[in-house]
């Protein structure tokens, strides 16, 4: 005889928070649960909260995960590894939301799933010896957050006062930063945001969508992180030059440079991406040329006076929004990025007016992205020179600029001395002779 017994309480919302960490576990970027998702937003505020922990806490719960599976992972089976990851995160690490629910809601959801359900007992029992053990888990050293493929670079990089930064800065995750068209003391205060440097601003803490802010609409500021903020800033260009913004989606850097009064050509080999840069600028009320073609052979009429080549990356700059980035990279990954980095950066030159300025960054925290890059560029770019940038064009800031000019950001500063930290970023400043 059918039963229709009504599901569970919460147990919708773990069905589709470990759909959607299966799917950032096999490779997908992280993109939040929406409306459509989940239309209760409590329910899809806890489903986010809950994938967000399990991806933050990664490294720490793959050390649980190896002491409690003695055999392993278990191969093909379904949505387990994910709903095994998002109840360990909630029974060691969100103990304030109950230890009952997660592991009777873990039995259920895999009961659901025809690959995974043959495996209900092993989810209980691996669940129940995490709960016994919960204590010793919850205090599990933070260097197991950042993965050893690049623990050992960063260590050296940026040392380990920064490292602790970037654990504290990825548990935290980001806050909203937002570029202001102008100054405007009404609108900051009605954003209940904080100016951090220049015409950044900071919303701590948000209780609505971005759509919902105050001036979205009236297209008063964009979305842009501090650290994305600066290398816009930084060109120099010739007062209303003719300036060509590369690998230019999704528009935040293209508005800062039709707002510095450069005459803007935006460009992205990305159609979709491109309709949405349009989108923003049109809302900003702001106006550039786009082109949609491939930054490593645009060939333009006549060259320009600005470069900005904000190039493709391993992203690594950016875990505190997108934690999953430093456990999909790999060092092959870094290679590839370098080799066409130095290809974009070879056409950028190509692009570019006698006396002209080349700004390159990445957000990335590798070396090989950035000061690797310098080095690459001065030997093997004739007619390219460095153009230093000082501390004082980074007011609040200071402490990014190196001696030798270049700027480096990371995750452990403090833009502005306000908390919430900041993307990893690199930024260099080139002159054609």
């Amino acid at each position: 005889m059918a039963h229709n017994k009504p599901d569970p309480a919460g147990l919708k919302l773990r069905l589709v928070a470990a759909q959607r960490l299966k799917a950032v576990l096999g490779g997908d970027n992280f993109v939040p649960l929406g409306a459509t998702d989940l239309a209760d937003g409590r329910d899809r505020g806890l489903a986010n909260r809950l994938i967000t922990t399990a991806l933050r806490r990664q490294g720490q719960l793959n050390f649980i995960i190896h002491a409690l599976l003695e055999k392993g992972m278990p191969g093909k089976s379904g949505t387990f590894e994910a709903v095994l990851r998002l109840s360990l995160a909630q029974l060691v690490f969100l103990p304030d939301l109950g230890a009952h629910s997660a592991l009777f809601l873990a039995v259920e959801a895999i009961k659901r799933d025809p690959k995974a359900r043959h495996l209900s007992g092993l989810m209980n029992a691996v669940l129940r010896s995490a709960q016994a053990n919960s204590a010793k888990f919850g205090m599990l050293s933070d260097d197991l957050l950042i993965p050893d493929t690049f623990g050992d670079t960063w260590l050296e990089a940026y040392g380990e006062e920064s490292i602790n930064g970037f654990s504290a800065a990825l548990l935290a995750g980001a806050p909203l930063d937002l570029t202001l068209k102008s100054d405007d003391a009404e609108l900051i205060d009605a954003l209940g945001a904080e100016p951090v440097m220049a015409d950044t601003v900071r919303i701590e803490q948000r209780d609505r969508p971005v759509e919902a802010l105050p001036g979205y609409a009236e297209g008063h500021w964009w979305v842009q992180d501090a650290a994305s903020a600066i290398p816009a800033r930084l060109l120099g260009a010739k007062p209303g030059g003719r300036v060509l913004d590369l690998c230019a989606a999704p528009g935040g850097k293209t508005a800062q440079l039709v707002k510095a009064g450069y005459q803007v050509t935006a460009l992205d080999s990305d159609a979709t991406r491109m309709e949405r840069l349009k989108d923003n600028l049109k809302r900003l009320d702001y106006v550039a040329e786009t082109v949609v073609a491939d930054a490593g052979n645009y060939a333009p009429v006549s060259p320009y006076d600005g470069v900005l080549l904000d190039a493709p990356c391993s992203a690594t700059g950016t875990f505190r929004r997108h934690p999953e980035v430093i456990w999909h990279r790999s060092v092959g990954d870094v290679a590839g990025r370098v080799r066409l980095q130095r290809a974009l950066l070879t056409n950028a030159l190509r692009c570019l007016e006698a006396g002209g300025v080349l700004v390159y960054c990445v957000c990335s925290l590798e070396p090989a992205e950035g000061e690797g890059q310098v080095e690459w560029a001065l030997d093997h770019l004739p007619g390219l020179e460095l153009w230093p940038v000082t501390p004082a064009e980074l007011p609040g800031l200071e402490g990014a600029v190196t001696a030798r000019g270049l700027v480096r950001t990371h995750p452990g500063m403090a833009p502005g001395g306000r908390e919430g930290g900041m993307d990893g970023f690199f930024v260099a400043r080139f002159r054609r002779r």
